[in-house]
């Protein structure tokens, strides 16, 4: 599934280098496509609930997932690094 740019997703997995959780809301800004294995990814803008940019993250496709309609937002720190 190939997600539109400037959709909300969620991430599929934990991206401990940016302190973010399987979960986390991000907006799709860009696609990209590895030069070693040609697999789809995404750059993604996450912000916080003030509408700031946290960070901006490429990942591969693999580590995003459409919001689920059963789900509610919540309010979360972000997570810290270790």
């Amino acid at each position: 599934m190939k997600f539109e740019l400037y959709k909300d997703v969620a991430l599929a997995t934990d991206i401990h280098e940016h302190r973010l959780k399987e979960g986390d809301v991000a907006t799709v800004v860009d696609y990209l496509t590895s030069e070693k294995t040609g697999e789809l990814g995404y750059a993604l803008e996450v912000f916080n609930t003030q509408g700031q940019t946290v960070d901006v993250v490429f990942v591969p496709a693999t580590a995003v997932k459409p919001l689920s309609p059963n789900a509610v937002w919540h309010e979360r720190e972000l997570a810290e690094t270790k």
